[in-house]
C-alpha cells in the first residue's frame, strides 16, 4: 500500500517521531483510511492506554502530515472547534480553531475522547465529514472548502454506544446518524512479544526474565479492568503500555529501595487505586514474581 504524505518535514504541527513498533492490522487500517476516505471519518476505539492516539500521531510523523488535535469534554462546543474572536496586537481578530485549520490546510484533525462531547454539538460535523464546505457564521459566514488532504480521526474508550462497564466517567451515547459517518477500528492492548520488544528498547537495564513477569502482571491487571462476557471488570485502574514502561523505568531508578518492584509499582500505578484494589494488584505481582518480588 502506498500512501502519499507531505514533502515538507519542517511544519511545526508534524508530530515528533518516536521509536514505535506498529501492529500490522491497525497500521493497515489507518493507512487505508489516509489513502482514501470514501467520505468517511475514522473512529478508533479501545480501552484506555491501548495506544489509540499514538498510533495515529506516529503514522502522521512518518508521513510529515501535520496534526491538529483537540481533547473533548462535556462543555466543549462546535464553536470552540471553528474558532473565536480574540485580541491580537490590540485588535479584535478571528482566530480559526482546530477544525477550521485542518479543513483549510489539509491536516489530520484528531478528536480525542469524542464520546465525552455532547452529541448535539458533534452533529455539526456531519456536513464536513461528507466533504461539504465548512461555514463559519461567527466570521461573517466564511466558507472553507475542504482541502483534499483533510482527514478527521476520532478516538474514544467506547464505540459511541455509551459505557456499559461504568469505568469511564462522562462517556455519552452518541447520535446514530453521526456514528454512521465513520468507519471503525478497535485497538486492544499489545501482544506480549511486542511489549517485550518495547521494554527491551526503552529500558534495557531490566533483565529479560523480569520484563516477562512485568508484562504478565500488566496483562492480569488488564483482564480484571476490561472484564469479560460474564461480567464487568473488577478494577478501576489498568496498566497501559505507557504505565508498564513507567514501572520498568522507576524500578531501575529506585533499585536501591528495599523492594524496588513494589516501590516503583506504587508510583507507576497503584497509589491511585482504591486500597482494596491496590492490595489485589500487589498480590498478583507477588504471585507472578515469586521470590523475585522481595529480592529485586
Amino acid at each position: 500500500m502506498t500512501v502519499e504524505g507531505f514533502s515538507d518535514g519542517n511544519h511545526p504541527k508534524i508530530p515528533v517521531k518516536r521509536d514505535y513498533l506498529f501492529r500490522r492490522e491497525p497500521l493497515r487500517d489507518v493507512l487505508a483510511f489516509l489513502s482514501q476516505t470514501h467520505g468517511d471519518g475514522l473512529y478508533v476505539t479501545g480501552p484506555t492506554g491501548s495506544g489509540k492516539t499514538s498510533l495515529v500521531t506516529q503514522i502522521a510523523a512518518r508521513l510529515n502530515w501535520p496534526v491538529d488535535a483537540v481533547t473533548c469534554h462535556g462543555r466543549l462546543e462546535l464553536n470552540d472547534l471553528l474558532g473565536q474572536f480574540t485580541l491580537v496586537n490590540g485588535n479584535l481578530q478571528f482566530v480559526h480553531g482546530p477544525l477550521a485549520q485542518a479543513v483549510r490546510d489539509g491536516h489530520l484533525l484528531i478528536v480525542n475522547e469524542i464520546d465525552l462531547m455532547d452529541p448535539s454539538e458533534l452533529a455539526g460535523l456531519n456536513d464536513v465529514l461528507e466533504g461539504q464546505p465548512l461555514v463559519i457564521p461567527q466570521n461573517g459566514g466564511e466558507v472553507i472548502r475542504p482541502h483534499p488532504k483533510f482527514r478527521l480521526i476520532a478516538t474514544g474508550n467506547s464505540a459511541g454506544g455509551g459505557d456499559q462497564s461504568g469505568v469511564y466517567q462522562g462517556v455519552l451515547r452518541q447520535n446514530l446518524a453521526f456514528l454512521d459517518r465513520f468507519r471503525l477500528i478497535e485497538i486492544g492492548y499489545p501482544e506480549p512479544e511486542l511489549e517485550d520488544a518495547v521494554l527491551a528498547k526503552t529500558v534495557p537495564a531490566i533483565p529479560a526474565v523480569i520484563r516477562d513477569k512485568m508484562i504478565h502482571v500488566a496483562n492480569e491487571v488488564r483482564k480484571l479492568f476490561v472484564g469479560s462476557e460474564e461480567g464487568p471488570g473488577m478494577l478501576s485502574v489498568t496498566m497501559s503500555t505507557r504505565g508498564l514502561i513507567r514501572w520498568a523505568s522507576l524500578t531501575v531508578a529506585f533499585k536501591g529501595a528495599p523492594n524496588a518492584l513494589e516501590y516503583a509499582l506504587d508510583r507507576a500505578l497503584t497509589l491511585r487505586a482504591e486500597p482494596e484494589q491496590r492490595l489485589a494488584i500487589h498480590r498478583i505481582a507477588a504471585d507472578v514474581f515469586g521470590d523475585d518480588w522481595r529480592s529485586t
